[in-house]
């Protein structure tokens, strides 16, 4: 397995795997302050100059600590997002830990288009996103992305570096008929 860079033209054999990714280093930014969250509901938990009471202490430690692990766990996970295809699946995982997960059976998929612009503001931000017009997307940065149709009507938009290479092999991949349909 190996990353294909931008503009790369290699043949894709129908055994072989082909992966890329996407990166949005702006999500690191955005997890330094979920980290500042979290350390200023320490630093407040171990501070002995508090005198507002104990209640208000424990809501505010709690708020920061909360906060702050919601903004770092939910910037982590769309920090990148890795796109796998192989001879009958297409995989999407997102952030270190792999998760959100998406598998997607290839004879599920009626085909695939480039296109070149996917930005967040269009599909409400960054992440896993559903809008009912629009179907499902995973978007980690703007720019050029891959748009699945499936065969019940549904489309999914994953934002990816070389997204005409990965139509391309999913193109391939795919069967000439709906599932179910006899083979021609």
């Amino acid at each position: 397995m190996r990353d294909h860079r931008p503009g790369e033209n290699a043949a894709h054999p129908p055994s072989a795997v082909w992966t890329g990714r996407a990166t949005n280093r702006v999500q690191w930014l955005l997890a330094l302050i979920g980290a500042a969250c979290m350390a200023l509901g320490i630093e407040l938990a171990v501070d002995p100059a508090w005198t507002s009471g104990t209640a208000p202490l424990v809501m505010a430690v709690v708020g920061c600590i909360a906060a702050g692990l919601l903004v770092l766990f939910g910037t982590l996970a769309f920090v990148h997002v890795a796109l796998k295809v192989d001879e009958k699946h297409l995989e999407v995982r997102c952030g270190h830990i792999g998760l959100p997960r998406r598998r997607i059976p290839l004879s599920h998929v009626a085909g695939a288009t480039y296109t070149s612009h996917v930005t967040p503001r269009h599909w409400g931000g960054w992440g896993y996103r559903w809008r009912p017009e629009k179907g499902t997307a995973v978007v980690v940065r703007r720019g050029e992305g891959v748009v699945l149709e499936m065969w019940d009507g549904h489309t999914f938009t994953v934002t990816v570096d070389d997204a005409e290479a990965a139509v391309r092999v999913i193109k391939s991949r795919l069967g000439p008929t709906e599932p179910g349909a006899p083979a021609h």
